[in-house]
């Protein structure tokens, strides 16, 4: 199967849904193309999509979450599941992708993209600004309960991805966690957290809080 990126996104400003006093960029548009690069280290560096919009730099932004991907299945299966329809980059995404599951996909799996090179690095946890967004009762419960999160990537190599770029991908990581496992861990699962630390996959930061989990 053909993994490829169907749309490229990047933030139109505007007030934060969810209620808090700055502006939000998770109203992402698509354009043709986007320029990415690793941004500093830390939350509150940036996006590491050129022209892109970080609102909550207290949780956003940085190497870690340089650049976010979601699938257009997931799209059309909230749109089925809540009765509406959800344009490429409606959940905040930088990369719409078609025939990838994101939620099987290997935490620092490597993808050359356009010519860019990206590696999986964290996972995508539902906050107040996304279920604002959204506008459904209890929708971080059930994006929650579902589990597929979506991928931020960290940037490897920087360059430009295109819409109807393919995603090839680099090699294999040599552990068995997935997206999936990682998000459950996030949410508290403490086998899930096992599986996370005894691969030592996660960045630093991460790890430690799946240290204090299992603690």
């Amino acid at each position: 199967m053909v993994f490829r990126v169907l749309s490229t996104n990047i933030a139109v400003p505007r007030p934060d849904p969810g209620g808090a006093e700055r502006l939000s960029g998770i109203d992402k548009q698509p354009r043709p193309s986007i320029d990415v690069a690793a941004p500093g280290p830390s939350y509150g560096d940036g996006s590491g999509v050129a022209g892109d919009l970080i609102g909550d730099v207290k949780h956003h932004g940085g190497a870690q979450k340089a650049v976010y991907a979601f699938e257009r299945a997931e799209l059309d299966h909230w749109g089925a599941e809540l009765g509406r329809t959800f344009d490429n980059g409606a959940f905040g995404e930088n990369l719409t992708v078609t025939g990838w599951d994101l939620s099987r996909v290997l935490i620092n799996q490597r993808v050359r993209i356009g010519t860019a090179e990206l590696e999986v690095s964290v996972v995508r946890q539902p906050c107040r600004t996304f279920a604002g967004w959204v506008g459904e009762p209890g929708w971080v419960r059930k994006f929650s309960r579902r589990g597929y999160c979506g991928a931020y990537f960290r940037v490897a190599v920087p360059g430009r991805i295109s819409a109807g770029d393919e995603i090839a991908l680099l090699g294999t990581p040599s552990h068995d966690v997935d997206m999936l496992t990682a998000f459950r861990a996030a949410q508290g699962d403490k086998e899930a957290a096992r599986r996370v630390v005894d691969a030592a996959c996660m960045p630093e930061m991460y790890h430690q809080r799946m240290l204090r989990l299992l603690a």
